[in-house]
């Protein structure tokens, strides 16, 4: 009787693990050889031209693509590798591509990459997956370190799927173009509602992949780039950018994570939520600086229901958090709930650095009778 129970417990234990493992964490981390750090053999370079489709392990190449060493270059470039050492440089028509495994069909996914141009004004790079891709453009720096990081989002049609990163450009150096130093993956999870707030995500919680050993923000491209919001939730509707930013390495309001406007009057976030036609709501959130040297006389304009709020306040760059609010009554069964703000800012000791106020903690609540 005591053999037959130790067996038992020996199979349960043996089940639940199995269990355990079929039931898999979301996916959320670095591609394979993803800040590609394992680099082709030597035997299969050209000084530092890659030779052979497959030669850089993980991925497939296509056209001139360069395996880039951090700092000093022939020429009198410099190309910063903020997340690693090493980096793929994408020439005119050329593309580094991976299949990506164990997605779920129907699910979102974000990439987070961290892309800077390298030589030409006019620099954009193509990400794909099949039956969708994306111009993202890459003229602008926001960050002067080559720290840039970007976010795309995408639906995955199988459990396996292509994933895409090209220069559609032809400049007179064949050479020219994108940097790519670091690729991660992250499932999006379901949004979830909280208790009397209308709001969804407002607090900023569900973003894309944060790289751990270095962050400048991950840059969150308008929505005619991209046609699902890696901040769910969340449209950008605007020219520029805003910047989705972590408690790890910036000064957020509350909780892990929150937006920054870096782009003046060429951001503004937005989200259309459910409303009663005449009914009264009280409008919350918090805005403040990143604590990362942004300074400056900083506004935030707060758009709903036909009216509007503008909270200022200045900024030393060193860590601040203001409260706002105001009532607003709705038009119509959906409200367009969005934020601007109408200066550009910098940080104080490096004015390429382009940075803006934070936006958190978002509130939307019915006003009882």
């Amino acid at each position: 009787m005591a053999s037959y129970l130790f067996l038992s417990f020996v199979f349960i234990s043996i089940l639940s693990k199995n269990l355990a493992s079929a039931i898999s964490a979301p996916l959320d981390g670095l591609l394979e050889n993803g800040n590609f750090e394992v680099g082709p053999k030597p035997s299969n370079l050209n000084k530092t031209v890659i030779i052979g489709r497959y030669s850089l392990p993980k991925w497939e190449i296509k056209g001139i693509v360069e395996y880039i060493s951090g700092g000093p270059q022939p020429g009198g470039f410099y190309f910063a590798v903020p997340r690693g050492v090493h980096a793929a440089r994408l020439g005119n028509e050329a593309s580094v591509s991976q299949y990506v495994k164990n997605l779920k069909p129907g699910s979102i996914y974000t990439l987070t990459f961290g892309a800077t141009r390298t030589c030409a004004q006019d620099e954009v790079l193509r990400v794909s997956v099949p039956g969708m891709s994306s111009d993202l453009p890459i003229q602008t720096l926001y960050s002067s370190d080559g720290g840039d990081t970007y976010a795309w989002s995408f639906k995955a049609s199988s459990n396996v799927v292509k994933v895409t990163f090209h220069n559609p450009g032809m400049q007179e150096d064949p050479t020219c173009g994108p940097l790519l130093d670091a690729i991660a993956i992250k499932e999006m999870q379901p949004l979830i509602y909280t208790k009397g707030n209308l709001i969804k995500n407002g607090g900023f919680e569900i973003g894309p992949h944060v790289f751990k050993n270095f962050s400048t923000g991950i840059l969150i491209l308008p929505k005619r780039q991209d046609l699902y919001s890696p901040i769910p939730g969340w449209i950008v509707e605007s020219l520029k950018p805003v910047k989705f930013i972590d408690s790890k390495h910036f000064n957020v309001p509350s909780g892990l994570a929150a937006i920054e406007l870096v782009g003046g009057r060429e951001t503004a976030i937005a989200q259309i939520i459910r409303t009663v036609t005449n009914k009264w709501y009280n409008l919350t959130f918090k805005i403040g600086d990143a604590k990362n040297g942004c300074h400056g006389t900083m506004t935030v304009e707060a758009f709903a229901g036909g009216k509007s709020l503008k909270v200022q306040f200045i900024s030393e760059g060193k860590g601040w958090i203001k409260n706002a609010n105001f009532k607003f009554q709705a038009v119509s069964e959906r409200t367009r709930i969005s934020f601007y703000s109408p200066f550009y800012h910098t940080r104080i000791q490096d004015f390429f650095h382009m940075c803006g106020p934070v936006l958190d903690d978002v509130k939307v609540v019915p006003i009882a009778k």
